[in-house]
């Protein structure tokens, strides 16, 4: 599907980039509208997401990192105004790109823009994360990965020469004696499954595959299978890291250390503000509860991206 029209929101930071202003010249000259919005605080995305729908643009394309793509999605799933007709697509500028990576969504920014005007959009599943500690509280969304405890303290800062090392469990044992120093966080995790207790170093909610700048958290997971795929790792001694690292790259299920399953639903309950965040943003919280939406959002991807299941457009 082709979409004449586009309004393209970018993040304030990565306004000034000379290519972009080159891109938009260049497509507008082939006959497409793009209409260009830039943000300067949290609330834009908001008002510039209202905006597009009432003035029935086909499709928003923002311009930004995982950061910007959670500030869309959860602006998509709270606007007031009848999205159906909507597609989202992506401009990945960010540092990481964890979310366009996984999907291969281009990084290239006139074939970014391109598979933006011209590809094909699917349904896609979102993530709900409302915080319990407060009934009043507006709930956050978010399309990639939730990660807490002390995953949730370390992503840029993992050294190279231990990504190397661990590859994909680099990001869950960032510093393996600063992950043996800390102190795990004691508390219950609820699902359809049942209850969890006991102590955690690391929880990851994932509806995406990789998170922390490359690293691969949920590697089977699906954004349009309406399941979360989730991985627990609990405390652990020296003498357990050889066995610890062996069942985090692995993630066969319930394992001593490392516990990874799919759910709809779940909660989380400490009794400390536990370290999380939501695509990357930091969302401290005691009470959580992460439930999946399925289809809840269109969204502009590669005919052959991996991560989705059913490659239905919509």
């Amino acid at each position: 599907m082709q979409a004449s029209h586009i309004r393209l929101i970018l993040n304030g930071k990565k306004a000034a980039i000379a290519e972009i202003r080159q891109t938009v010249m260049l497509l507008r000259d082939e006959g497409y509208i793009i209409d260009v919005r830039v943000t300067w605080e949290h609330a834009d995305m908001q008002r510039f997401i209202d905006e597009a729908i009432n003035d029935n643009v086909a499709r928003i394309v923002v311009g930004g990192g995982d950061g910007t793509l959670n500030e869309a999605v959860t602006a998509l799933q709270l606007t007031e105004a009848p999205a159906n007709n909507i597609a989202l697509a992506l401009l990945p500028l960010g540092t990481a790109n964890d979310f366009a990576s996984a999907c291969h969504i281009p990084v290239h920014i006139l074939s970014a823009l391109r598979l933006a005007i011209t590809g094909n959009a699917f349904y896609v599943d979102v993530i709900n994360a409302t915080n319990l500690d407060d009934n009043h509280t507006t709930p956050q969304y978010f399309i990639n990965a939730a990660v807490a405890g002390f995953g949730a303290q370390v992503t840029a800062e993992t050294p190279s020469e231990l990504k190397d090392f661990l590859g994909g469990g680099a990001y869950t044992l960032t510093g393996l004696a600063k992950a043996l120093g800390f102190k795990p966080y004691q508390g219950s995790i609820t699902t359809v499954k049942g209850r969890f207790e006991g102590e955690i170093v690391v929880g990851a909610m994932c509806n995406g595959r990789q998170a922390g700048g490359g690293q691969l958290l949920a590697p089977k997971a699906y954004i349009d299978d309406g399941l979360m795929d989730v991985t627990l790792l609990k405390s652990f001694s020296p003498l357990d890291i050889p066995t610890v690292i062996e069942e985090i790259s692995t993630l066969s299920g319930e394992a001593k250390f490392c516990y990874h399953f799919q759910t709809r639903w779940l909660e989380i309950d400490f009794p400390i503000e536990l370290p999380l965040n939501l695509d990357g943003e930091p969302y401290p919280s005691k009470q959580m509860r992460f439930e999946v939406v399925p289809h809840a959002l269109r969204m502009v991807l590669p005919d052959d991206c991996p991560c989705l299941s059913a490659k239905t457009t919509s």
